[in-house]
């Protein structure tokens, strides 16, 4: 019995790790469209928002380059 509640457990911890990468993933992408659209404000939003809700995430590091980017063509 503990080994299937410790199993579902990990389970639990594997799915909400995934979502959450999802959406950081979701977000860069919206962030990159802005991007393209002109929508710099917009962008800059949402690869802050990446930063701060995903700091440990690959697209954290990925939306600090765009913002060093974006700061730097103003």
């Amino acid at each position: 019995m503990k080994n299937a509640i410790l199993i579902l457990l990990m389970v639990a911890v594997v799915a909400l790790t995934a979502c959450s990468g999802n959406n950081a993933s979701e977000l860069f992408e919206t962030a990159k469209f802005e991007e393209l659209q002109n929508n710099k404000e917009h962008a800059v939003q949402l690869y802050e928002e990446i930063v701060k809700k995903y700091p440990q995430s690959e697209y954290a590091d990925k939306a600090k380059e765009r913002l060093a980017g974006l700061k730097a063509n103003q």
